[in-house]
């Protein structure tokens, strides 16, 4: 472990849907930002794993704190990043396509649709600038960091868009700065799919994504902690470990009453 390795940790936080204040709030109580959400984490590295907007209040404020904090740790020897999540895909989607129909033989399907039923809300649409569009577009969907492999959903479909975390970002980067409505629709329903890494073939499912991306461990937000033990929201206390060790779940449930977890890797 080099000496730079060894004066910072990296710390994820998964899906906040628009909760600023119960962001702000955590990460303050992590020694990250300050009681304000200025950046206070020094030369520590911060991973968002997507999902900022829908379903919560002020999913622009989220962005622009994120967007804000980047530069503030990067002037201070730190990193804030941040991967995409189905929900900017489906804000950009509706941004872009609205209710214009999605080819399809299974009946009428929109973007417009499919954000009304997915908590879109309409304060995110019409705070939205084009200043937010391309720092979205533009944002990965994976990372390797250190030995875990940081992806948004619990899912093995980034296997489709590539052989390497490279070719899987540009990949939908290439969709997303495009206008393709079916390639579009196609990168959203993708990455809406979960519980890859549940069950007898769990571990299985994990390996498929770390022997051809890397890292010993995979870290993702999507699917809520609680759904997948059974509890309420407001029991999970932390990280969910499964499938023997391969997966890290980080998503606590903020917006149906469980904790914003900021989980130190």
């Amino acid at each position: 472990m080099s000496d730079d390795e060894r004066d910072h940790s990296v710390y994820v936080v998964g899906d906040v849907h628009g909760h600023l204040d119960k962001l702000i709030a955590a990460l303050h109580e992590a020694g990250l930002v300050t009681r304000d959400g200025h950046w206070a984490g020094g030369r520590n590295r911060l991973w968002f794993l997507g999902d900022f907007v829908d379903r919560g209040p002020d999913g622009i404020g989220v962005i622009e704190l994120v967007m804000r904090l980047g530069e503030e740790a990067t002037t201070d020897g730190g990193q804030v990043h941040s991967l995409l999540g189905n929900h900017e895909v489906l804000l950009l989607g509706m941004h872009l396509f609205g209710d214009t129909p999605v080819p399809s033989d299974y009946g009428f399907r929109s973007f417009a649709r499919s954000w009304h039923l997915n908590g879109g809300q309409l304060a995110d649409q019409t705070r939205l600038t084009d200043r937010h569009v391309r720092w979205l577009t533009d944002r990965p969907v994976v990372a390797v960091v250190g030995e875990d492999l940081l992806l948004h959903s619990d899912t093995t479909a980034y296997l489709n868009w590539g052989e390497t975390v490279e070719e899987v970002n540009e990949a939908v980067s290439g969709v997303l700065h495009g206008r393709d409505l079916t390639a579009w629709w196609d990168c959203w329903h993708r990455m809406t799919t979960r519980y890859a890494f549940r069950g007898a073939t769990g571990a299985d499912a994990a390996d498929q994504l770390l022997t051809r991306f890397g890292g010993s461990r995979i870290v993702h937000g999507h699917s809520i902690i609680a759904d997948q033990l059974g509890i309420q929201p407001a029991e999970v206390d932390g990280p969910h470990s499964y499938a023997e060790g391969k997966a890290l779940a980080v998503d606590g449930g903020l917006f149906d009453g469980g904790p914003c977890l900021v989980v130190e890797l």
